[in-house]
């Protein structure tokens, strides 16, 4: 029998935003033909969305949303006019998002570009320029400007994965940065210098690297450090079929940061899902897993990981409906699948607030556990059995609760998702004592949620 022990004396820190996301609810403001998950993201306390590839969607706005050539689209026009700026549709994305209950994580650049001709990829003809069209599109979502609003924004992230293609590949192949990598370094540095000193109060970061540590990654370091430029975040991407290879990257992006001397700046991994490769057969089989049970393992057991890591915040890709959503069916968004529970499971760990110790004797169980600071408060575990073989045996496991702060009886509740249920509670029982021991057998891909709280009754 495997062991898992949770000890509920040893404090790890707060829960962490490990269940934030790339796009927002679907939702239209008026009633007619309104197919909505809007009631999903706010049950499952979606912490961030960030909008990077919204222009994929029509629902979202299309061509007309986030991206600066949708915003801005004629470059020589005044920067100062709000004429010259086009946030209908955007203002309407983002306020869905609001209105769901979920912060903007806002992508300043262009969605990726697989086609042959490219358009808002393209390095912009003045950096200077695009560095003040990006300093109004922020003051009108925060501050006002041109019949804005005033949200909370606190995330500003330059470009994305820049990183994608050499200086010297072919022009198709450079999906998302169609300069050099020294240009973007450049425009890195005139954006993120003057949105900083326009905005000190925000957090400017990026680039949202392709592969997070490379020796790309240490060029930009090595000018980010030399020039001074502002970086309160770094954003990077990891597409993995197995969680330690999040896992391991977490810690050695952490590594290197500090080694530069950036202590205080943030790890965000925020484009992140089960792949098991992006070519042939297992393109295929990495999206059919990512919408069924292994997804949902693999996203549970990676959110559990990286609660005990150094990273400040992960972002699934993606919430839009689209091959790589495993959380809601594409056509009926108002259907979950089963990639959505783990959102709402480990959403139950964040509203408890302090995490605690939990480790596991087999590396495919993945486990969390989380309580509330005080005495006779809510406490939750979220464990799961995640191996890479699809034939990989149930495993039988003894998770001990130990020294839990309790005087009264407490119920635990034990919420199952496996192929026949959906986060659904198939087992209760009270306890008394400080220490507890709770008896599962977990078939692979199977998720628990265990819900500890007082009892209704006193003994």
């Amino acid at each position: 029998m495997n062991q898992i022990q949770v000890n509920f004396t040893k404090n790890t820190g707060k829960m962490k935003p490990m269940h934030a996301v790339n796009n927002g609810p679907v939702y239209k403001f008026t009633v007619d033909q309104r197919i909505t998950n809007i009631d999903a993201f706010r049950e499952a306390e979606i912490p961030y969305a960030r909008t990077h590839d919204a222009a994929f969607y029509a629902s979202y706005g299309g061509e007309h949303t986030v991206d600066m050539l949708a915003i801005f689209p004629d470059f020589d026009k005044d920067v100062n006019d709000p004429a010259s700026y086009d946030f209908t549709l955007t203002d309407e994305y983002l306020k869905v998002m609001v209105f769901a209950g979920v912060k903007p994580f806002y992508r300043l650049g262009s969605k990726i570009e697989h086609w042959p001709k490219k358009y808002g990829t393209l390095p912009p003809k003045d950096n200077q320029k695009w560095a003040e069209i990006c300093e109004h599109i922020i003051r009108h979502y925060t501050e006002g400007w041109a019949d804005g609003f005033n949200y909370d924004i606190e995330y500003w992230e330059i470009w994305n994965e820049p990183d994608g293609a050499p200086d010297d590949a072919d022009y198709v192949d450079k999906k998302c940065w169609g300069g050099t990598m020294r240009e973007f370094f450049e425009l890195y540095r005139v954006a993120a210098t003057h949105l900083k000193k326009c905005f000190p109060h925000l957090k400017i970061g990026g680039p949202a690297l392709t592969v997070a540590i490379t020796d790309w990654t240490k060029a930009f370091f090595d000018f980010v450090k030399e020039n001074n430029v502002p970086m309160d975040f770094f954003s990077w991407h990891c597409y993995a079929n197995h969680p330690g290879i999040d896992l391991k990257i977490e810690s050695e992006v952490r590594e290197l940061l500090d080694s530069y001397g950036f202590t205080k700046t943030e790890s965000i991994l925020n484009e992140w899902n089960y792949v098991r490769s992006f070519c042939g057969d297992d393109w295929l089989y990495s999206l059919k897993a990512e919408k069924g049970l292994k997804g949902a393992s693999f996203t549970t057991a990676v959110m559990c990981g990286s609660q005990y890591r150094p990273l400040d915040m992960l972002m699934y890709y993606d919430a839009r409906p689209c091959a790589m959503n495993g959380l809601f069916a594409t056509d009926y968004v108002c259907d979950r699948l089963k990639g959505y529970y783990p959102f709402r499971m480990f959403n139950a760990l964040v509203k408890c607030g302090m995490s605690v110790e939990a480790t596991s004797d087999y590396e495919p169980l993945y486990v969390c556990a989380a309580k509330e600071e005080t005495k006779n408060g809510k406490m939750a575990v979220l464990v799961t059995h995640f191996d890479e073989n699809d034939a990989a045996e149930a495993k039988s496991v003894k998770i001990t609760l130990a020294d839990m702060d309790i005087t009264e009886p407490m119920k635990i509740s034990y919420y199952i998702l496996d192929e026949t249920h959906d986060e659904e509670l198939v087992r209760e029982e009270i306890v008394t004592g400080k220490t507890a021991a709770a008896y599962l057998t977990l078939p692979n891909f199977t998720t628990y949620l265990i819900k500890i709280e007082k009892a209704s009754f006193k003994l």
